[in-house]
């Protein structure tokens, strides 16, 4: 008995040295077969297609600390995950507007990160077209991390675990812009969500209740033409009927093509995991979802602005706004938002 508890405690401690002074938890790491591109059936080409970023673990696994790390703010205290929280599909669900460093606050509200390879445009107002290059806009923006990437290199180049982390990525050590935007590609860009119970549906996984069947055609009739199937956004930008946030004046795509037609237009969020990403629209007015529907049901209550497809909604019930609201929450994907590829390798 004594010589197989002196066994038991010996295997404890080879354990221990492993995964323990090493630093190393096994829940963290990160295999081919977890960077593998897998488009979901039924799903469009996407835009991005890591053509010339060919995913590996080891550069995932980099970008994955660079996006929780606020060494990419001009103060280290704000990284992307300070405003694209997991727990809300990384949309923001403490403030209705960006929070950026020196408590300094934006006029728009975080939107959720999910499916951006099929994106041909980033940000509410289309700013930026490419996926590699998205994070620049938060890095340099005054009011979130107001820094550059020019010191970003030099803060990275002074960090021994960073100099090997690139060379294990890259295989040398220099540290260079288009390298830390590509690990930030590899790792927002693997952010798939495709394993709602909606989808379980659409595969013949999973059945719905009367209620959810009735959501779904009320859906597909009322919100379709902008929301859709299945990536539940058509990326276009629209005029949804919000009345002007007067302190905020914020025009949105027009500031982009100058162009007054675009006025108080902005993009079409997709609606995946849409229970987890309150608050809502733009500028985050709306805390519930009810109040969403509120809104789309009384088209009274839009300005002369917005576009035809909101007039085409018409009046829903309290039924209808019931049915829609029980469709939506088949939105939520529960092993995307738990996925461990993404969890934040800092408190390990």
């Amino acid at each position: 008995m004594k010589k197989k508890t002196v066994a038991i405690l010996s295997i404890l401690a080879v354990c221990t040295i492993l995964f323990g002074f090493t630093g190393v938890n096994k829940y963290f790491i990160i295999t081919s077969e977890d960077v593998a591109v897998k488009i979901p059936k039924g799903f469009p080409k996407p835009h991005y297609r890591f053509k010339n970023n060919k995913p590996s673990p080891e550069i995932f696994v980099l970008g994955r600390k660079l996006f929780y790390d606020p060494i990419l703010s001009k103060d280290s205290t704000i990284s992307c995950a300070s405003c694209h929280q997991r727990i809300a599909a990384f949309g923001h669900i403490d403030h209705a507007l960006s929070h950026g460093i020196n408590g300094l606050i934006g006029k728009r509200n975080v939107p959720a990160l999910q499916n951006l390879i099929w994106k041909d445009a980033f940000m509410w107002d289309g700013g930026v077209n490419h996926l590699e290059v998205q994070p620049l806009s938060p890095i340099t923006n005054p009011i979130e991390m107001n820094e550059s990437i020019a010191h970003v290199i030099e803060k990275l180049k002074h960090n021994k675990q960073y100099i090997e982390e690139f060379r294990a990525a890259f295989g040398d050590t220099s540290i260079t812009s288009e390298k830390i935007l590509k690990s930030l590609a590899q790792f927002t860009g693997l952010m798939i969500s495709a394993n709602s119970r909606y989808d379980k549906f659409m595969r013949g996984e999973d059945t719905f209740s009367m209620a959810e069947l009735n959501g779904l055609e009320i859906f597909r009739e009322k919100c379709a033409s902008c929301h859709e199937e299945p990536l539940f956004t058509d990326n276009t930008y629209r005029n949804n009927g919000l009345k002007p946030d007067t302190a905020l004046k914020d025009k949105g795509r027009s500031a982009i093509t100058g162009d007054q037609f675009d006025d108080y237009k902005f993009l079409v969020p997709s609606l995946r995991n849409i229970e987890m990403t309150y608050p809502y629209m733009h500028d985050g007015r709306f805390r519930k979802l009810k109040n969403v529907l509120d809104h789309y049901g009384s088209p009274q209550n839009f300005t002369p602005l917005a576009t035809k497809e909101m007039y085409e909604i018409g009046t829903l019930t309290e039924q209808d706004k019931k049915y829609l609201l029980t469709f939506l929450l088949t939105l939520t994907d529960k092993s995307f938002i738990y996925d461990r590829r993404f969890v934040d390798p800092f408190v390990q």
